[in-house]
């Protein structure tokens, strides 16, 4: 057996760098900015008001409450230059909130703080500063300021800031395609009846829906029967087509398999033994320089083995340099039980915060058969060789949500 740092480091290595590519703004939600990005303009582009109310003089309000004339409205997307509003001493605009602020005038008073005393005339309660309420030219980005570094993690609100500042396009690392094959004789789908020694694929699904979870784009490339030609041929389709493939089975020592023939035939693979539980089995390697993930048949296996090999692999070809998913410790409630065997075992639990620290319980059975547990688990407790951990012992854990 190797160590899961070891595995983990042959695999993350060997995977082609991310390649980058410009791509619309609508099309850029979670990928990673190949590049800077600086604004080029002000934000906000004039000077606006933050609130409903009055724009004024901020020297008329001394000795409030005073009565100005009001002179206009200015309502958001109206120029109050090119409507020849302006404010002079002794009045007011009515002003709508993100309208310009007109010719004159350096406050706002907000509209709770007034009173319509009739005749186009206000009443003014509170004495203001300049620059009450007021939003200044570049408050929030100057000209030429950095909006997001490289390496940004594009969300839907660093896309709002770049569609402020005009921006339709964007340097990025392309999304991943990554495709998923199930192959087996023994594996059925659908809601029919399921003849004697069939089981249904629960393993492409679950990949597939990690592949989006992550952001990547999933490519289902559909179940294979236990055929040579038939194999070879998804094989090499789905490596023509897609940045990555993940298969799952054959991949124990001493199993026959298509799937494992047919890869050592036409890529550089690599077999490995890693002394993690679940999930020891594990395939790597490149198949016309396109990552293969050999991934272990059974279904928590599978799903912890993607964890923790695939998903940071993955990432690091999307660009994203935070590889893997958040850490803490956690305090064991009713114990986490194991035997030693000279392996980490990763035991599925659900977390909880009480008084500001997580806390962990086992999240059901832990056989790698164990689907229920691992739905119900939103993290991994990492166990160290040895006989588990008692109530009340502390724990890492790896947080899956």
């Amino acid at each position: 057996m190797i160590p899961l740092t070891e595995a983990r480091a042959y695999i993350i290595e060997r995977c082609p760098a991310p390649v980058p590519i410009q791509v619309d703004l609508t099309d850029a939600r979670g990928l990673v900015l190949a590049a800077s990005v600086s604004s080029p303009e002000d934000v906000p582009p004039f000077a606006n008001t933050a609130m409903d109310g009055f724009a004024l003089r901020a020297a008329d309000t001394v000795g409030a409450p005073v009565d100005l004339e009001v002179a206009g409205t200015v309502a958001a997307g109206v120029d109050p230059i090119a409507e020849g509003i302006t404010v002079a001493a002794g009045t007011a605009s009515r002003i709508m909130t993100g309208a310009p602020m007109p010719p004159g005038a350096d406050a706002v008073v907000m509209v709770e703080r007034t009173e319509d005393i009739g005749d186009d005339r206000i009443r003014i309660e509170v004495e203001v500063p300049v620059g009450n309420h007021v939003r200044h030219p570049g408050e929030d980005l100057a000209v030429g300021d950095e909006a997001f570094p490289a390496g940004t993690t594009l969300g839907p609100g660093h896309l709002g800031v770049l569609a402020s500042i005009g921006i339709e396009r964007v340097p990025v690392w392309r999304r991943l395609r990554v495709g998923v094959m199930s192959t087996g004789d023994e594996l059925a789908e659908g809601a029919g009846q399921l003849a004697r020694g069939q089981i249904r694929d629960a393993n492409r699904p679950s990949l597939l829906g990690l592949l989006g979870e992550m952001g990547t784009e999933p490519v289902d490339l559909g179940w294979v029967p236990d055929d040579e030609d038939a194999i070879a041929h998804t094989l090499v389709d789905g490596v023509a087509a897609c940045d990555a493939l993940l298969t799952s089975g054959g991949v124990s020592m001493g199993d026959f398999d298509y799937v494992k023939v047919v890869l050592d035939r036409i890529g550089d693979m690599r077999w490995m033994q890693v002394a993690i539980k679940p999930a020891k089995p594990l395939a790597f390697g490149l198949v016309d320089d396109v990552p293969v993930f050999g991934l272990p048949g059974n279904p928590v296996s599978s799903m912890v083995s993607f964890e923790l090999f695939a998903r940071p692999a993955l990432r690091a070809m999307g660009g994203h340099t935070e590889l893997d998913r958040r850490r803490v410790l956690a305090v064991v409630d009713g114990g986490l039980s194991r035997r030693p065997d000279g392996k980490v075992h990763f035991a599925r639990v659900r977390t909880a915060v009480v008084d500001g620290r997580f806390r962990v319980v086992s999240a059901g059975g832990q056989g790698s058969h164990h689907l229920t547990a691992m739905a119900a688990a939103d993290g991994l407790a990492v166990l160290p060789d040895g006989d588990g951990l008692a109530d009340g012992e502390e724990v890492e854990v790896i947080l899956l949500s």
